[in-house]
């Protein structure tokens, strides 16, 4: 038992740090790295050692990490509605009457994408971006690209279409775009 409570001191901040960066979401990284040391400690006459403990462990998160996302599919039965209507009237403001986008004097911002992911202020208001979000749009986002499944997966769990799948997909980009730029671009 002491050799696990030496794996909960020694990788703790590791596993908190990754389910954050999965989830976006401090209480939820908080509740999964818990779930984690519960299960694995559950588990621990089955840990053979043919793995180190710390990719036992980051297996055990990832696994509930993706039981945290098919729960909270499983669990949207509806969009919140003032979400998406924000979220329609955004996306309507960032192209004129011809399609062509209205502003573009950020588009110089998004010249170095791997330069923003290295700046924290970036990184925090891309997280209140998200957060602003539609439940569903945001779970298809993390998905897409945190959990990187395939679409006709997310399709499945979520139970959309292919259509609208691409469609949510396409106007939350949009909307990340739009937040991202009044919320920290802007800002420098």
């Amino acid at each position: 038992m002491e050799e696990f409570r030496q794996w909960v001191e020694e990788y703790s901040d590791q596993l908190f740090q990754w389910a954050r960066y999965k989830t976006g979401r401090t209480e939820i990284a908080e509740d999964l790295v818990q779930d984690t040391f519960l299960a694995a400690a559950g588990g621990l006459d089955r840990f053979e050692g043919k793995s180190s403990p710390k990719t036992w462990l980051f297996s055990i998160l990832n696994n509930k990490i993706v039981d945290y996302y098919r729960k909270q599919a499983r669990n949207i039965l509806s969009l919140d509605s003032e979400k998406v209507s924000r979220g329609f009237e955004l996306s309507e403001q960032m192209f004129d009457q011809d399609g062509g986008w209205q502003d573009v004097d950020h588009f110089r911002f998004w010249q170095d994408e791997a330069q923003l992911l290295d700046d924290a202020n970036f990184l925090k208001a891309m997280q209140y971006c998200m957060e602003h979000l539609p439940d569903q749009w945001r779970l298809i986002l993390t998905a897409k690209y945190l959990l990187e499944k395939p679409g006709k997966e997310i399709c499945q769990e979520m139970n959309i279409s292919p259509s609208n799948y691409w469609q949510i997909l396409h106007r939350t980009k949009l909307l990340m775009k739009k937040c991202l730029e009044e919320n920290w671009f802007e800002k420098q």
